[in-house]
């Protein structure tokens, strides 16, 4: 298959290349720093950033990108579900 952009060098504002299936935990980070999360089912997201500090994002609606920089997403006051982190 063809890239036309193949050469290019993405930045934070490129779309997302990657993707991998998030699992909440409150001891382990994902396994890489996220462009964004897409949440597919509605709910509260605890997330570390990549700065280090924590917040909670109450109020998800299934099928929202959040585009966030997040290192760990906490298991504890988590209840959005089907994440999935893009980088």
């Amino acid at each position: 298959m063809s890239d036309r952009f193949e050469g290019s060098v993405a930045g934070l504002s490129s779309p997302a290349s990657h993707a991998f299936a998030v699992t909440p935990s409150d001891g382990v980070d994902l396994p890489e720093l996220t462009r964004a999360v897409y949440v597919g089912g509605s709910g509260s997201l605890v997330a570390t950033l990549s700065s280090g500090s924590t917040a909670t994002f109450s109020g998800l609606i299934g099928g929202t990108i959040l585009p966030m920089r997040i290192r760990r997403i906490h298991a504890s006051g988590t209840t959005a579900t089907a994440l999935v982190g893009l980088v």
